[in-house]
């Protein structure tokens, strides 16, 4: 008797829709959902309780929670979502207990479809800005987005749009104040896009993609040495051709190729990762993603307190406006975020330092520690 009052109960709910990712899953062994497809509206309100299937699935206050069980049954835009809302959680904690001042949180929503939790920490004691950002996002791809995928040899026919599409990723920035300290970026993301005339809620493409990679403004091979020894340990457990793959990708893609120089020292860079099953490449990235932390803070650690002066405060600036050249006229994830409607402006741009410099034809000093950074730039070297 319950399991029909519930069915009768979904139907009549006027803020329920029809979510083919849910019915998926669940349909198959929960036999009173038969054809009963639904997502609760997430400005509504509502707590609907699957006991006999295993699922909580509650929305409150206008952002959702869905906890699913973690096996290979639950779609994996809802395990990678799951995964990158925790892993935001461990770091936001790590980073805060090291500066000593709160991030500030700010959750929102997409018009067009999806929501995110942009974490943003400025003029802190440690870092001048850091930012860890994650976004949940669907809807239908733009034709600025397709021909792009299109170059990259995705086999998506601009003609036979809409094209709805499903992106979930965590991104990391962190700049420092000190010049000593390096910055480092981190991206992990998982993509789909969908058969538009499917009911059942399959994926026509899917890949993942991401990496991590330090910029230093001043040289220590030993920071170097251990951020991307911690990358191939983390790689070396799924693949031990990743991190030399991975590595030169990193070089080819962090590289400004105006100026002739690679933006920082590298580490490691993966798209379009669809060779093995999910379940491999997802494996992958928690491990890479958990290796956030290890690889970064032990260095932040070592050169946070370091004394420095006006001389190394004007080169980092200077360093910095090669980091945002790249960011607004290479970066491919900047570029998309722009083409994509409704996208989140701020949380774009979050990757910027607060400060930056350019100078007219500015070279640094024969045989100083200036010159030995931009020689590795030109000339990136294997660190491990």
């Amino acid at each position: 008797m319950f399991p029909s009052l519930l069915a009768r109960f979904v139907s009549r709910l006027p803020s329920i829709k029809i979510n083919n990712a849910i019915y998926t899953t669940y349909a198959t062994r929960t036999p009173f959902i038969n054809n009963k497809q639904f997502l609760v509206n997430n400005r509504i309100p509502v707590a609907i309780f699957f006991i006999s299937s295993g699922l909580s699935f509650y929305c409150l206050k206008g952002f959702q929670n869905v906890n699913f069980n973690n096996d290979e049954r639950t779609p994996m835009r809802h395990r990678m979502e799951k995964y990158i809302k925790s892993l935001q959680l461990l770091i936001i904690k790590e980073i805060e207990s090291l500066d000593g001042k709160k991030f500030e949180i700010d959750r929102w929503e997409r018009e067009q479809g999806g929501e995110g939790i942009s974490c943003i920490l400025q003029d802190g004691n440690v870092f001048e800005k850091a930012g860890v950002n994650i976004s949940i996002v669907y809807g239908n791809l733009p034709e600025a987005a397709v021909k792009q995928m299109k170059s990259r040899n995705k086999e998506i026919d601009p003609s036979k749009g809409p094209h709805p599409f499903f992106a979930a990723g965590i991104s990391i920035v962190m700049h420092p104040h000190n010049p000593y300290a390096p910055t480092i970026h981190l991206n992990y993301r998982y993509f789909e896009i969908n058969n538009k005339d499917d009911k059942d809620g399959t994926s026509k493409l899917w890949w993942f993609g991401g990496g991590s990679d330090l910029t230093p403004s001043y040289l220590f091979e030993d920071d170097a040495i251990h951020f991307h020894k911690t990358l191939k340990d983390a790689c070396d457990k799924h693949d031990v051709t990743y991190y030399p793959e991975f590595k030169k990708w990193c070089d080819k893609y962090f590289y400004l190729q105006h100026r002739g120089e690679a933006r920082g020292v590298g580490g490691i860079f993966f798209d379009d990762m669809d060779r093995k099953p999910a379940e491999e490449i997802f494996a992958l990235i928690k491990q890479c993603g958990d290796a956030f932390l290890p690889s970064y803070v032990p260095i932040i650690k070592k050169r946070m307190n370091m004394k420095f002066g006006e001389e190394e405060k004007h080169w980092q600036q200077l360093r910095r406006g090669r980091y945002v050249e790249f960011n607004l006229i290479w970066d491919r994830g900047t570029k998309f975020g722009l083409q994509t409607p409704g996208a989140r402006i701020e949380s774009i741009f979050m990757s910027l330092p607060l400060t930056a410099r350019w100078e007219y034809m500015h070279v640094p000093e024969k045989n100083s520690r200036e010159e030995k950074l931009i020689d590795v730039l030109k000339n990136p070297r294997d660190w491990v």
